[in-house]
């Protein structure tokens, strides 16, 4: 791992920060940084699998969300030689509060980036890929000519696997954009909302919370049968009435997927977090959601978007097949 890589990600391994008083069960308040609740620690990545999975993506020169984002489950997911592919590469052109990927100018668009990640996906034996990348707010098309790319190189290379794509707001770029992505057919579509409106000026000052509504919206409106899905951390400081609130815009866009994890301070420079949600109270988000219609909710402290992605894709199929043949 990169030194850079390997900084963020230990980081975010170590830090924890205090909660505050909330209407949902919350771990233990206390005065300054202290340890993360049990429920959310998880071991430093040592397996063979790790290794592999991190010499592959090193040889393809491809970076991954895992690592740049720091996610606490990259040792399971990359045990499992399961890896979550961040192209256009590794510098974002946003800062977002809770976002652990460098801010900056990127670098030019790497020609060669859909087949290596079409290569990555056949060399790890992927049946279910998730695709995502950095906000590129210097491309006229935000990227998306990219993400096009990569979905053909992909039906070219492993024809087997399943496609999901996790994009960029595409914000201020032509309704094109998207429509390009729609029409190459990935099987799921995520654009994350992350957090609440009420927080959107301090956690993601560059996105507008109802542009990301409407992206959603507009998948569904090109393409019915596309899969759509998105996401939302805790512990910001959200209210849960905001939260149920969300689920209600989000299910106004057909909206099917909803994950929810608990956001983790990557580094004392990033926003604090403010509390930390209980396993219980996210069975209780989980248990509303569903109650409000997704065919799918994932919820729990380290659920994160493409966690168990594959599994969760298999399960979304069978509650629509399920759901048409009620006839509901």
């Amino acid at each position: 791992m990169a030194s850079g890589r390997r900084t963020r990600y230990l980081r975010a391994m170590t830090d924890a920060a205090s909660p505050i008083a909330s209407p949902l069960p919350l771990a233990p308040k206390a005065e300054g940084r202290q340890r993360k609740p049990d429920w959310i620690r998880v071991k430093a990545p040592t397996s063979v699998g790790f290794s592999e999975t991190r010499k592959l993506m090193r040889s393809l020169n491809l970076a991954t969300v895992c690592e740049e984002a720091a996610c606490p489950n990259i040792g399971e997911c990359w045990t499992k030689k399961h890896a979550t592919v961040m192209i256009l590469g590794d510098t974002c052109t946003r800062a977002c509060a809770f976002c652990n990927v460098k801010t900056g100018m990127p670098r030019a668009v790497d020609p060669l980036e859909p087949e290596h990640v079409a290569t990555a996906a056949a060399e790890l034996g992927l049946e279910h890929i998730v695709i995502t990348s950095v906000d590129r707010d210097d491309l006229p098309d935000g990227g998306a000519k990219q993400f096009v790319r990569v979905i053909e190189a992909l039906r070219r290379n492993t024809p087997s696997t399943t496609i999901e794509i996790l994009t960029p707001d595409f914000r201020n770029k032509p309704e094109a954009s998207v429509e390009a992505i729609v029409a190459a057919r990935p099987d799921v579509y995520n654009h994350n909302l992350e957090t609440v409106p009420r927080l959107y000026p301090t956690i993601r000052p560059g996105a507008r919370y109802y542009a990301s509504l409407r992206l959603l919206e507009s998948v569904k409106r090109h393409d019915p049968t596309i899969f759509t899905k998105s996401g939302l951390m805790t512990g910001l400081g959200e209210q849960r009435l905001e939260v149920h609130q969300v689920m209600d815009d989000m299910r106004s866009a057909d909206v099917d997927f909803l994950t929810m994890g608990q956001y983790l301070q990557p580094t004392p420079r990033h926003a604090k977090v403010e509390e930390f949600v209980t396993p219980q109270a996210f069975a209780a988000y989980a248990a509303i959601a569903r109650a409000k219609g997704f065919l799918l909710v994932a919820a729990s402290p380290l659920t994160r978007s493409s966690y168990h992605a594959g599994d969760d894709f298999a399960k979304m199929k069978a509650a629509r097949e399920a759901k048409l043949a009620a006839g509901r």
